[in-house]
C-alpha cells in the first residue's frame, strides 16, 4: 500500500478547512462590536499553497506551507504568506493561521495591506475568520481596515471584502 506524505494529509485538512460541505458552510466571525464596513469588493482569486516543512508527533501533525494568491475584481493583486497547520489523528480535526501580505490596487486605490486567518474544523463545524491587521495599510491603503470572507463554489475560491478607508 503506496504512503502518503504527512506534508500532503496536513494540506488535506486545510483544504478541507476552507472548503466547506455544502452543508456547514464556513461562518466568518466578525469581530464584536465592529460596525458594518462601508465598502464592498468581492471577485475570484486562485491560491497555490505548497509545504515547507512539518513536525510529526503521536497524534498531531504541525507543518508550514507558503500561500501564493492572485486575486480580480475590484481587489486586484497578489498575496504572498505563511500558513502554520495542525491535524490530528481524528478525521475531520485541523486548525491553521496565516499571516499574508496583499499588494495592488482595491477599487483603483494602490497600496498593500496584511491579513490575518485563523481557520479551525471539527467535523462538520467550521469557522474562518480572516481581518485586516490593524495599521498594514501602506500607500493610498493606509488606514485600512476590514474583513474577508472566503467561499469555494464548485472548486472555485470566491473572496467577500468588507473594508473602512479613512476619508482624505
Amino acid at each position: 500500500m503506496p504512503t502518503i506524505p504527512l506534508a500532503a494529509l496536513a494540506l488535506s485538512a486545510v483544504l478541507a478547512t476552507l472548503t466547506p460541505e455544502p452543508a456547514q458552510p464556513a461562518q466568518t466571525q466578525p469581530p464584536t462590536g465592529v460596525a458594518p464596513m462601508t465598502h464592498h469588493a468581492k471577485g475570484p482569486f486562485e491560491v497555490k499553497m505548497a509545504p515547507q516543512d512539518q513536525d510529526t508527533a503521536e497524534g498531531t501533525v504541525l507543518a508550514r506551507l507558503s500561500l501564493d494568491k492572485v486575486f480580480h475584481g475590484p481587489l486586484e493583486a497578489t498575496g504572498k504568506g505563511q500558513m502554520l497547520t495542525a491535524s490530528t489523528d481524528t478525521p475531520g480535526s485541523a486548525v491553521y493561521v496565516a499571516v499574508e501580505r496583499v499588494t495592488g490596487t482595491l477599487d483603483g486605490k494602490a497600496g498593500s495591506f496584511a491579513l490575518v486567518h485563523k481557520g479551525m474544523m471539527r467535523g462538520a463545524d467550521r469557522i474562518l475568520t480572516v481581518e485586516i491587521v490593524p495599521d498594514s495599510g501602506t500607500g493610498a491603503l493606509k488606514g485600512i481596515s476590514g474583513r474577508l470572507s472566503i467561499d469555494v463554489v464548485d472548486g472555485k475560491h470566491l473572496y467577500d471584502l468588507e473594508y473602512d478607508l479613512p476619508t482624505p
